[in-house]
């Protein structure tokens, strides 16, 4: 069965500047600015990365911030609760949106 989404495809982000260079010039160099030892660790930045992208389900920056926090040093158990901490805070978005349909009902209701 052929897949939407292909992790062979990952080695293609490069490629993503073809007809647009000077704006993926701007954004690589950006990303690599961002994921530079700061206040915060390559490592540190990994693992958030992560999180981030079990919270905005994208099947490509999964595979590579798994692969990225294992060579940062990262082990399965501090991964594992990243992910737990980006589940939480989606959850919790979620549950807190129940306080707009509450005062929708409780208008209506009136």
């Amino acid at each position: 069965m052929d897949l939407y989404y292909q992790p062979k495809d990952l080695a293609k982000f490069p490629e993503i500047g073809q007809d647009a260079p000077v704006l993926a010039q701007k954004f690589f160099e950006y990303y690599q600015t961002v994921f530079a030892a700061g206040a915060l660790t390559e490592r540190e930045k990994a693992l958030i990365a992560l999180a981030v992208a079990h919270a905005v389900q994208c099947p490509y920056c999964i595979d590579a911030y798994t692969q990225a926090c294992l060579e940062k040093g990262s082990d399965l158990s501090e991964m594992t609760e990243a992910v737990h901490v980006a589940v939480a805070i989606r959850g919790g978005a979620s549950l807190v949106h129940g306080v707009q349909m509450r005062n929708v009902a409780e208008k209506m209701s009136m």
